[in-house]
């Protein structure tokens, strides 16, 4: 690609691959000590994770922060069908489960404010939580209610979705109410003016959680200009290479998304919302999705050192 913002340094990438190398010759006491208490705030930015990342493995909230820790990453947006699990809900598709509806109408927040803890002594804060379906049609008052309270519980700043216009109208003044962002979730659909509106106009809560890899497969473009157009409502990113035209999703470092230039402009502009790794790529056979998150965690350290 001709813009020079698109491409990244094949020497990030084997800097990343370096350092990766040379930690893996790191003694046990000192890996075991980063798994414990992870920190992955490099020169100021928090790089974090999605659930979403682990879904070839076992997927229990315990199952999650083992391989959190394990990948020494320290923020997580966690999805909600793990944390209401763990909580007790019954287990089924949530549009269809009945019983789990009935579940939330009466269910309490100890739980919540147990896995809370559990991430916390273990070093994670979970700074998100995905509820996929808040603010859809025909969703009662009182379940998106319940939505709020588990992110309190959870000691999440913010809930993310899919982007939706009636969504937005929605949910603004509740957002507000509860003083939780909503951040919204782009697929490919996203247009570099999508935001030039008055989709955000509906709440001071409302916000964006930006796929950056899919923006500039689906774009062509840059993400840096709307970055920087948006970043007050920034809730957070998900970070994730991929190819123009609609291409595939690669290995950090071998797309066309500036993965290490986007990291470089939070470090330089101290931008506090954290960068989420979404592992998208096929995980090659003699891998899996913890090692694989591992090469992305370092990656990220080397382009921001």
């Amino acid at each position: 690609m001709k813009n020079q913002n698109m491409i990244l340094s094949r020497r990030t990438l084997i800097g990343g691959s370096a350092a990766l190398a040379a930690s893996s010759m790191m003694g046990y006491r000192a890996l075991a000590a980063m798994a414990a208490k992870p920190d992955s705030v490099f020169n100021g930015v928090q790089i974090g994770i999605i659930t979403y990342s682990y879904r070839s493995l076992p997927s229990t909230a315990e199952d999650i922060l083992k391989y959190v820790t394990k990948c020494g990453i320290s923020s997580i947006e966690l999805m909600g069908g793990p944390a209401e699990q763990f909580a007790g809900a019954p287990k089924g598709k949530p549009r269809r489960n009945k019983a789990l509806v009935e579940w939330r109408r009466s269910a309490t927040m100890d739980r919540f404010v147990a896995l809370r803890k559990m991430f916390n002594d273990a070093g994670v804060n979970i700074h998100i939580v995905k509820f996929g379906d808040i603010g859809n049609a025909g969703m009662s008052d009182q379940q998106i209610e319940y939505y709020f309270e588990v992110a309190h519980a959870l000691g999440a700043t913010g809930i993310t979705r899919e982007l939706s216009e009636e969504a937005v109208r929605r949910l603004g003044p509740i957002a507000d109410h509860h003083k939780i962002m909503i951040g919204f979730h782009n697929h490919t659909q996203l247009k570099p003016e999508t935001y030039d509106g008055d989709i955000l106009s509906h709440g001071k809560y409302l916000g964006i959680n930006l796929d950056i890899g899919h923006y500039v497969a689906g774009t062509n473009h840059s993400p840096l200009p709307l970055i920087e157009k948006h970043r007050d409502r920034i809730i957070s990113l998900h970070i994730k290479d991929r190819k123009v035209n609609n291409g595939p999703n690669m290995p950090f470092g071998q797309g066309d998304t500036p993965l290490a230039l986007v990291l470089q402009y939070m470090k330089r502009h101290k931008l506090t919302f954290p960068a989420d790794i979404e592992l998208e790529y096929t995980v090659p056979s003699d891998s899996d999705a913890v090692q694989e998150v591992i090469k992305c965690v370092q990656f990220c350290k080397q382009a921001l050192a």
